[in-house]
């Protein structure tokens, strides 16, 4: 009897198999940079299919699969769904990718009487002590000024025209 139970985290990961290295069996295809594993659903007696984008530990997206005709297996993959999957996936990545960009990169441009400034703030999310850059850019795009703020600066208009008004000295 073959156990279908859901593998482990580190179980997604296949250290051996080389990245281009194409593999199309009816419950694991392997190519184009994604892996596509069907695994038993946890949450009931169905199936579901794990996204694995090559050298990432954990699957990009996990959704349910189809039943086989016998109502007990799961449908085979095939090149169709597997090339959907890889759709779906990409685009979940990529979603995923902007709101994190949006979420880390903020930036604003402040006129003043003399100039025009593209200000910005970057967070660096280390685990440990998180901050960010604030950064300061002329019209012509030539950085004047670069200084460290806690990650928990706003950046606002009137945030960076202070910033601005005190000659680029750090913010407190």
């Amino acid at each position: 009897m073959t156990d279908h139970s859901a593998p482990a985290p580190d179980e997604y990961v296949d250290d051996d198999a080389s990245d281009d290295q194409k593999i199309q069996e009816p419950r694991l295809w392997r190519d184009d940079g994604w892996t596509a594993r069907i695994i038993k659903n946890d949450d009931d007696d169905g199936w579901a299919v794990a996204m694995i984008k090559d050298g990432e530990p954990e699957p990009a997206l996990i959704g349910p699969w189809t039943m086989g005709r016998d109502k007990k297996n799961p449908k085979p993959l095939d090149a169709s769904a597997f090339i959907t999957l890889v759709k779906t996936a990409s685009e979940f990545v990529r979603r995923h990718e902007q709101q994190l960009h949006a979420m880390l990169h903020k930036s604003i441009v402040v006129n003043d009487a003399d100039a025009t400034f593209n200000i910005a703030l970057d967070i660096i999310p280390d685990d440990d002590f998180p901050y960010a850059l604030l950064t300061a850019h002329n019209a012509d795009g030539e950085q004047l000024a670069q200084v460290r703020v806690a990650a928990t600066f706003k950046l606002s208009e009137s945030s960076a025209g202070a910033w601005i008004a005190n000659e680029f000295r750090t913010p407190h």
